[in-house]
């Protein structure tokens, strides 16, 4: 099977100022091309040639992981913003409160733990299984799935993420990334 780019539910330009055009450029259409182009080097003729993505994700070690984890990543993040502001639905404030106490505290926790992840790697919302909301900080391509969780939302802190537009203030991207996630299509992973 071999894996592509997949199309951005937006222009390139269309997240700007939050992530500008140079950064989506670069950081859609370099770094995440990159690892769809490494995964697909890597996997011919291998076992794991004709998996799904999220089953490679799963089962794979060392380079192949790292890989196909970066490109699963990638595609998750970029298909949860959004140009235009999308509010939190009731069903999504309801789970967060239940779990975090407010909607401020769990942004204040996943701030927190996308600001202090040391290195790179993600911040992630995701539902464990017993059905609670938690927040993981991964390094490098690390993926809650790996541990049974179902993603529901993600911060990418790589500095390519955010160095064009922020230079090394990381706590300002993170900041207004919120402004910019689709809170529907969080939800409706729940």
């Amino acid at each position: 099977m071999k894996h592509s780019l997949p199309d951005l539910p937006y222009s390139i330009d269309a997240l700007a100022p939050v992530m500008s055009k140079e950064t989506m450029e670069y950081h859609y259409g370099k770094h995440f091309q990159t690892y769809i182009d490494n995964l697909n080097k890597m996997v011919e003729g291998s076992p794991y040639e004709d998996m799904e993505i999220d089953e490679i994700v799963r089962t794979a070690s060392g380079a192949i992981y790292n890989n196909a984890a970066q490109a699963w990543n990638h595609g998750f993040f970029f298909s949860t913003l959004s140009p235009e502001p999308v509010e939190m639905p009731e069903t999504l404030k309801e789970r967060i409160v239940k779990d975090f106490g407010s909607v401020a505290e769990f942004k204040a926790a996943m701030t927190k733990a996308a600001t202090t992840l040391f290195g790179s790697g993600w911040a992630w919302l995701s539902e464990d299984k017993d059905g609670k909301l938690v927040i993981s900080q991964e390094s490098n391509a690390g993926n809650p799935i790996t541990k049974g969780h179902k993603p529901l939302l993600t911060i990418d802190v790589w500095e390519h993420a955010y160095y064009i537009d922020y230079r090394n203030v990381r706590a300002a991207f993170v900041e207004n990334v919120f402004g910019i996630v689709n809170w529907e299509k969080v939800a409706g992973r729940l």
